[in-house]
């Protein structure tokens, strides 16, 4: 079975966001390095598994990787056109 495409990109656990309401989980805020500005920070659950299954939580100034994973049917190679009209019009004025 082939590898999901994926890519891992730096980041910092930034806070520990303890739960506003009792049962409701603890947060990590965490700022992905290579993100744009107003999408940089995100949350959440601070409930990791270790290799031997112990719970572990993540603390503030832990450097971590985000890692974006998706099937193979979707994605698309990165040489062809993105798939909107504005592509496909410069490509098939280039064959007549």
């Amino acid at each position: 079975m082939a590898s999901k495409p994926k890519v891992k990109k730096p980041a910092t656990v930034r806070k520990i966001i303890q739960p506003f309401a009792p049962g409701q989980p603890e947060k990590a805020e965490i700022s992905v390095h290579d993100a744009d500005d107003l999408y940089k920070e995100i949350r959440i659950e601070n409930t990791l598994e270790d290799s031997k299954g112990v719970k572990v939580k993540l603390k503030p100034g832990a450097e971590v990787e985000v890692t974006v994973e998706a099937d193979v049917k979707d994605t698309t190679p990165t040489n062809e056109p993105s798939g909107d009209s504005s592509s496909r019009s410069a490509k098939e004025s280039r064959k007549k």
